[in-house]
């Protein structure tokens, strides 16, 4: 990595999405090789897809259980900082995309323990009163692309994207070329989209 400082990316994930949590991934890894600094926000997809009636029952059921996780990383974050997002949220994909997990509390509680954070933040699943504070986050994110992408958002330097939506997770330098890729079009007036059907699951490894 050069010596040059490093630039603020601002990177908005729900942490049900696969897809997010392995953009997230390649980001740490950007954050080796590249002089970016990554700031890790909350957004929703149960917030996204609310009134939309085209959803397909098994998606909607999945939806339901999107609101918990993210309430807790906003708890999380008014009690004790922006600083304990990512480890949280680093901890929670764990045991949703790594270890296949369940999506209930007792995954929680195992994530915010593995954060070092207390158990009892899980409390905030169930409770609507960071509602607002998820809403605000997601607002934020969602605003700078547009309503008809999701999860993830990348922001740096005023320009933002939805994406890249990858898989496996590049490492090293070649996660530093395709971040230099990201980079340029988003420094590139009038850039809109780039897009191709997936023909792959998601690769955790």
């Amino acid at each position: 990595m050069t010596d040059q400082p490093a630039v603020q990316v601002d990177f908005w994930f729900d942490p049900l999405c696969p897809w997010a949590w392995i953009t997230s991934r390649w980001m740490l890894e950007v954050a080796k090789v590249r002089p970016v600094a990554p700031r890790w926000h909350v957004m929703s997809l149960a917030v996204l897809n609310e009134g939309r009636d085209e959803l397909s029952e098994e998606y909607k059921q999945a939806l339901e259980k999107a609101w918990g996780p993210v309430r807790v990383c906003a708890a999380a974050q008014q009690k004790f900082g922006q600083d304990v997002v990512l480890p949280l949220y680093t901890a929670i994909g764990t045991q949703f995309h790594d270890k296949k997990a369940e999506r209930d509390r007792a995954a929680i509680e195992a994530a915010l323990t593995e954060a070092g954070l207390p158990a009892e933040l899980a409390d905030a699943m169930q409770s609507t009163e960071y509602d607002d504070a998820v809403r605000a986050s997601h607002a934020d994110g969602i605003e700078r692309v547009g309503v008809e992408v999701g999860t993830p958002v990348i922001s740096v330097g005023g320009a933002s994207i939805f994406g890249p939506v990858i898989t496996p997770i590049p490492r090293g330098e070649q996660a530093g070329k395709l971040w230099d890729g990201v980079l340029l079009c988003l420094q590139t007036p009038g850039f809109f989209e780039l897009k191709r059907s997936r023909t792959a699951p998601p690769i955790f490894d």
